[in-house]
């Protein structure tokens, strides 16, 4: 069946034929490695009509795939309905990489040739796939075509410029700048090529709003011994705010050049250059390797991961701001059903955004909300519709997974991640089964003692042995990291199955979220933040433990009392205890009384 993103991808064909190129290669980031790209660089969502944050794309003559993981399996085969498209699942036992695939397919053909945009693909990504065909004695021809799909995307977005500010996060730029010349010298190198977004933000302390729902300036900067120079998007246009950042970065010695000029200052540069090529892109990694250079994991995002004090500080009272907002939708929604008023999920999530927006110092969400009932919260990464949302009903389970961003200037700022299950009326004994096992999971990773820089792998088993013991699980990662007033998604830490040897140690923030999803009937889900803290030093070591930083109650309506222990009720009992002691005195008389029957003792 014809439709538009199938005549694209013919379109793409002709322009591969014309070219002489076998395959062609997009992924779903852009020149900065990005979870979340601009408008700009949704290049599989143009080509496929694929909305997924996570998929890349492989087009052939006679193929076109898209991969991605299990938390849009169920989405993929909806939206590629029609375009040609064929989904190839990932994170699952029988998953066939892209390198893995292009090497099986076409390793025996001489002079095969695979184009890709070179600004969004990382050098990383490219250098396995050769890696691949090298294995199998062949050998692949990659073809860096930067902006590639701008001769057929013809209304396609300009790079976005919005405000940059500057913020304290109890670090001067200068004093991370300093610690990152440290570790250049330590490393013999003269200068270093900062790519990632997330990582100059946090060195420079400047925040804005290039990215949806990511509080990002778009942009490269090189740090060398004496000198910064900051290559970023300066308007035409005069915005005071911009103006006063800039004149604040040019004091502490960050010289502002145009963003396209990376290019040419790569080319011109002397000495041993450091850069990261799990993140850095193919196009400019090419320019950079053409001087002598140092190829090393960066050191900022380790160092952005360990929140100092102020950071912490601001994370629990941007959590406790969030708190209230939470509790007071969840009122609303529980009179809401009551009083059997129409709401849709749209509906709900408008009304979460809107309390959200109340808070001082909120900057917007930390990322789209997630608001489903029923088969739509079968969908961990479910696309609430805007229009023609479905109607919640007054019975089962409700699943909300949102964030906000908040930042005033001292120490109050942060960034949040929650999900909430709850009941909107009768369950069936499986919803409550799910719901009771799923809880047990989460509050299993919230007790956990630790040795001091045990990887999240380790403890990953922890959240899923209630669920494996009922021969359940679920298909995600069970904790990611979370930046201060940054990414709600942030590395090198995190909680999964996967192997990851960076170790979990304080200051560091993750989430805590297992859940069960069951295909066109309902989805449960349970989510904090928590912040690894210091559980004392023995003869046996270093300990550590996790401090939960969200504050909002776990409703207790669908809980199976029997299938907790004695500590997992305990604990269940402490946290919504503390939420309501913490947030009642600041909520409305009426939604302060009914969280008090809400975090009863069970």
């Amino acid at each position: 069946m014809d439709n538009i993103f199938s005549d694209r991808i013919e379109g793409l064909r002709s322009l591969m034929r014309s070219r002489g190129w076998d395959a062609v290669l997009f992924t779903g980031s852009d020149p900065h490695s990005s979870e979340y790209p601009a408008e700009r660089w949704k290049q599989v969502r143009w080509l496929t009509g694929f909305t997924g944050e996570c998929g890349d794309v492989v087009i052939t003559p006679d193929h076109a795939g898209l991969w991605t993981d299990t938390r849009y399996f169920i989405q993929a085969n909806t939206q590629l309905a029609g375009t040609g498209v064929e989904l190839h699942k990932m994170r699952v036992p029988e998953q066939v990489p892209i390198p893995q695939w292009l090497s099986e397919a076409f390793a025996g053909d001489d002079g095969f040739t695979l184009a890709l945009d070179g600004y969004c693909v990382s050098e990383g990504t490219a250098a396995e796939i050769e890696e691949a065909f090298a294995s199998r004695g062949g050998r692949c021809e990659i073809v860096s075509v930067p902006d590639l799909l701008s001769t057929l995307w013809k209304d396609r977005p300009d790079i976005p410029q919005t405000p940059v500010f500057t913020v304290n996060p109890g670090e001067s730029r200068s004093e991370r700048l300093q610690k990152l010349r440290a570790f250049i010298g330590e490393k013999g190198c003269s200068a270093c090529l900062v790519s990632a977004l997330d990582e100059i933000a946090w060195l420079l302390n400047v925040r804005a709003g290039d990215i949806e729902y990511n509080p990002l300036v778009i942009s490269y900067l090189i740090v060398e011994q004496e000198n910064a120079y900051w290559y970023v998007l300066k308007g035409e246009v005069e915005d005071p705010v911009t103006e006063k950042a800039f004149d604040e970065l040019g004091a502490d010695g960050i010289e502002l050049r145009p963003y396209y000029e990376i290019d040419e200052a790569l080319r011109e540069r002397e000495g041993r250059l450091m850069f990261d090529s799990s993140v850095l892109n193919r196009h400019l990694y090419s320019i950079a390797s053409e001087g002598p250079v140092l190829d090393c994991p960066s050191p900022v995002s380790m160092w952005k991961a360990v929140k100092n004090q102020v950071e912490i500080s601001g994370m629990r009272r941007a959590h406790l701001a969030d708190g209230l907002a939470m509790e007071r939708f969840l009122y609303w929604l529980d009179k809401c059903m009551e009083n059997e008023r129409s709401v849709t999920e749209w509906d709900a999530a408008v009304k979460l955004g809107s309390l959200r927006a109340e808070i001082p110092g909120y900057q917007g969400d930390s990322f789209e909300t997630i608001s489903a009932w029923g088969p739509g919260a079968a969908l961990p990464h479910y696309v609430t519709p805007h229009v023609g949302a479905p109607l919640l009903e007054a019975r089962g389970l409700y699943l909300c997974d949102s964030g906000g961003q908040y930042y005033s200037p001292g120490s109050f700022g942060g960034t949040t991640d929650i999900t909430r299950t709850v009941p909107l009326g009768p369950c069936t004994p499986l919803e409550m089964e799910d719901y009771t096992l799923v809880l047990k999971g989460h509050i299993q990773l919230a007790m956990a003692v630790f040795p001091y820089g045990t990887p999240g792998c380790r403890i990953d088993a922890l959240s899923r042995e209630p669920l494996w013991a009922a021969r359940r699980n679920f298909g995600h990662g069970t904790g990611h990291g979370v930046g201060w007033f940054l990414g709600v998604h942030e590395g090198p830490h995190d909680v999964r199955q996967n192997m990851n040897p960076t170790g979990l140690i304080p200051g560091m923030i993750l989430s805590d979220e297992p859940g069960i999803y069951r295909e066109g009937q309902f989805g449960v889900r349970h989510e904090n933040l928590l912040l690894c803290t210091d559980a004392g030093t023995n003869d046996f070591g270093r300990w550590c433990r996790f401090e939960p930083l969200t504050m909002c109650h776990f409703d207790t309506r669908a809980v199976l009392p029997e299938l907790l222990t004695p500590a997992e009720r305990d604990w269940l009992n402490s946290y919504n205890a503390k939420v309501f002691s913490l947030l009642a005195p600041d909520l409305p008389g009426p939604v302060a009384d009914w969280l008090r029957i809400r975090t009863a003792a069970i």
